[in-house]
């Protein structure tokens, strides 16, 4: 791989990892409301299922999908319901964990499967496989080189967004107006899981 295209792949990557979406939403909001080590498994499921992903789109499962209209729509929809789901709970919680540990948790299971219900995630994998891997003679190679870079960079963006929620923690936790704050900043985050959802759904 040269330069060029290295440098290309990680402009995708950087792009694809910072800006807003389910994870990023949710790294955030986890954070905010059970603090950065309740957030971790998150954290940490992002990269994993997105690895289990990419891996399998380069071994075929991506041709599969592109190739099966059927298919993608039901990702798409269990993916979108998903989302809808989450921003359900996430808009309901208006305590912080201590206090009602039970209303707002993704386990790292669930994280892990988030990644194969996020149109986003999918679109990144194929692009990277079309891109990067595809028609290549050395696409082993290009394959051991691109897995643990796109790993390193869904695990440092998830972490920066749940770090500023934990900042964010003291804030919402504050004396004055705690639930009111708490409730309306797990109303934002809702919207946006609702506007991804939304998202999701013009592809």
């Amino acid at each position: 791989m040269d330069v060029a295209e290295l440098t290309a792949l990680l402009v995708l990557t950087t792009a694809a990892s910072f800006t807003p979406g389910p994870n990023t939403t949710l790294s955030t909001a986890l954070a905010a409301n059970r603090g950065l080590r309740g957030a971790m498994h998150f954290v940490l499921a992002v990269p994993v299922g997105w690895g289990l992903l990419f891996s399998l789109c380069a071994g075929g499962l991506g041709a599969m999908v592109v190739a099966l209209p059927p298919l993608r729509l039901a990702i798409q929809a269990m993916g979108i319901v998903y989302l809808l789901w989450l921003a359900a709970k996430l808009a309901r919680s208006s305590q912080l964990a201590q206090a009602d540990a039970s209303r707002l948790d993704v386990t790292f299971g669930q994280g892990v499967m988030l990644q194969f219900l996020n149109i986003k995630a999918w679109m990144l994998a194929l692009t990277v496989v079309a891109g990067w891997l595809a028609g290549h003679s050395d696409a082993m190679a290009r394959f051991a080189l691109i897995l643990p870079l796109m790993l390193a960079f869904g695990l440092l963006s998830n972490l920066t967004y749940a770090l500023v929620g934990s900042l964010l923690r003291d804030w919402l936790s504050g004396p004055a107006q705690t639930f009111a704050r708490l409730r309306w900043f797990n109303r934002g985050m809702a919207a946006v899981l609702v506007l991804t959802a939304l998202w999701m759904g013009t592809f």
